[in-house]
């Protein structure tokens, strides 16, 4: 069960942008949807940021291609069931004739469709049922299909995953809405797995790769619940222009966007493949930031530690080995604080004499549980979100071709 979650409510609509989602066939359930197809407005202004795995998929290699040869993309089409990676070129051309599908309905260049696709590896992309469905979905675009697009993208998501934020520039109301899917494979290099979020404010093309970076650098560059980075991530911020305002300089939409990617990346660590905890780990008095994110890094992806935290074990003689096998380039034991929610269990390196057995059950009995490291070094800090490992995630992943 998601830690925390519950089915999203249908978003208010972000003007210029529809999208509708379908089951064409690549999943074998006939009712799960595993295609959708978003329709951003003509001018709109798209940033992305993609998977560093050198094995990156076909849709990702096509997707960059397009965005560099073309300054005005108007679909996106994303598939679920098969993440067309290790396909070679029968799968860059089944990319590309998906985006020709597309065009052909729509009118557009092949150019101006972005790919994208998540699912099982090293299995061919079916195009058929993809370029059959196209036209069914062009006819249903609507713009309040937010949830059922986030339905159509998910794999072992247990519930679509939604935000939206509106916020008030100079008297006028602008939107933000996002969607992602993850829930394993999880340990991002400039994103997630799949995500799109979409606001109607006018953001400049120079502009919108810059506030997209700095947006995923706290949320989705920050979760963790595997440590396996996909072949298939890929981030997209799109701007459409239709409520006609600018939010340059506007620290207020700044703010409104990284809330939208945080709690994005946290619904995904809440939805994580068998989770039943939600843990945010907070390293601070770093001498850098390497350090900090070096530390909470290896105690979030540490299995000893996460299987502590399944088991509800305060044994955090796992977190002191966590700490100290991280990859850091400056670090003194004998100044070390760490606590469990409130409660201290070292102080200066040593056991805390105050610490009781009991008060650390009753943390790491919680549901959400917060992990604090003070490395009394410097004025760096970071916090990374992750989940506890259980035997679902096991039986889920052992299952998962089955």
């Amino acid at each position: 069960m998601p830690v925390g979650l519950k089915m999203p409510d249908e978003p208010p609509a972000v003007q210029g942008l529809r999208l509708a989602s379908r089951h064409c066939g690549i999943k074998r359930e006939s009712t799960s949807k595993d295609l959708t197809l978003i329709e951003i407005a003509k001018d709109s202004t798209i940033g992305g940021v993609f998977t560093q795995n050198h094995f990156c998929a076909a849709p990702v290699t096509l997707c960059r291609e397009h965005l560099s040869e073309n300054s005005e993309s108007r679909y996106l089409l994303i598939n679920s069931g098969n993440a067309n990676a290790a396909t070679g070129e029968q799968g860059l051309q089944a990319a590309r004739d998906c985006c020709v599908a597309v065009a052909g309905v729509t009118g557009v260049k092949p150019v101006q469709v972005l790919p994208f696709s998540t699912g099982v590896i090293a299995e061919p992309m079916p195009t058929a049922p993809v370029i059959a469905a196209v036209p069914e979905l062009v006819s249903a675009l609507h713009e309040n299909a937010w949830v059922a697009a986030a339905e159509g993208i998910m794999t072992t998501d247990t519930v679509p995953k939604v935000c939206s934020r509106q916020v008030e520039i100079n008297g006028h109301t602008v939107t933000i809405n996002g969607i992602a899917k993850g829930s394993g494979m999880i340990k991002p290099q400039m994103a997630t797995l799949l995500a799109f979020v979409a606001t109607d404010a006018v953001i400049e093309a120079g502009l919108i790769q810059s506030m997209l970076e700095r947006a995923v650098a706290g949320s989705f560059n920050s979760i963790t619940v595997d440590g396996d980075t996909s072949t298939n991530d890929s981030c997209m911020l799109m701007a459409t222009g239709a409520s006609g305002v600018s939010i340059q300089g506007s620290k207020l939409f700044q703010r409104a966007l990284d809330e939208v990617f945080i709690e994005l990346a946290q619904t995904i660590i809440r939805d994580a493949e068998g989770a039943t905890k939600f843990i945010e780990v907070a390293v601070q008095g770093a001498a850098d930031e390497n350090d900090a994110r070096g530390i909470a890094f290896t105690i979030a992806e540490s299995p000893l530690v996460k299987t502590a935290l399944f088991a509800s074990d305060p044994n955090w003689g796992r977190l002191i080995m966590a700490i100290g096998r991280a990859p850091v380039n400056r670090i003194e034991t004998d100044r070390i604080d760490l606590y469990l929610g409130p409660v201290r269990l070292l102080h200066r390196g040593l056991p805390d004499p105050d610490y009781s057995e009991a008060a650390g059950q009753a943390q790491m009995s919680r549901e959400e549980i917060r992990i604090s490291v003070d490395l009394n070094l410097g004025g760096s800090e970071t916090r990374v979100w992750t989940s506890d490992l259980s035997y679902d995630y096991v039986r889920i992943n052992a299952e998962y071709r089955s």
